[in-house]
């Protein structure tokens, strides 16, 4: 009798076969709905959908050395592989991301959490948070399109102001 961890290949057969994982069944990708269709809360299971939240969080403080924010922001965008940009200086950054939470309380609960919880882990300077902006998908998109708001994420990546 062969022993092996659960689900682990037979010996020779090769590498894994990684497969993607979707979102959440309480994902709502549509776009379309609005305030006059009835609130969310009116699901059959009585659980809230999901939604897209575009974070932009500011951060400031003491000045700190150019490479080490570089550094730390890097690893950052490393542990949190959802972050789109991140821009900085010697005494502040600005970091840009997609969220997914079921309302704008939690999407801001998460953000107001992640400088805090990863400034051990990721080395970051001891840096309060200064702005916070928490907006839907479809607002962003809007914005965008009209001119206003930051332009989008792109190049993706950590870069200084």
């Amino acid at each position: 009798m062969r022993r092996a961890r659960p689900g682990s290949p037979p010996r020779g057969a090769g590498e894994r076969t990684l497969t993607s994982v979707g979102a959440g069944t309480d994902f709502d990708d549509s776009q379309q709905s609005g305030p006059d269709e009835g609130s969310r809360g009116e699901c059959a299971d009585s659980t809230a959908l999901s939604k897209l939240w575009h974070i932009t969080l500011s951060v400031s403080g003491a000045e700190a050395p150019l490479k080490e924010v570089r550094r730390g922001l890097e690893q950052l965008a490393h542990d949190h592989p959802f972050l789109l940009t991140s821009r900085y200086a010697v005494d502040h950054a600005e970091i840009r991301y997609w969220e997914e939470a079921r309302d704008l309380h939690d999407a801001a609960a998460v953000a107001l959490r992640l400088w805090g919880e990863h400034r051990q882990t990721a080395k970051l300077p001891p840096w309060e948070i200064v702005g916070l902006e928490v907006i839907d998908r479809e607002t962003y998109h809007q914005r965008i399109a009209e001119g206003y708001g930051p332009p989008p994420a792109a190049p993706v990546g950590v870069h200084p102001f």
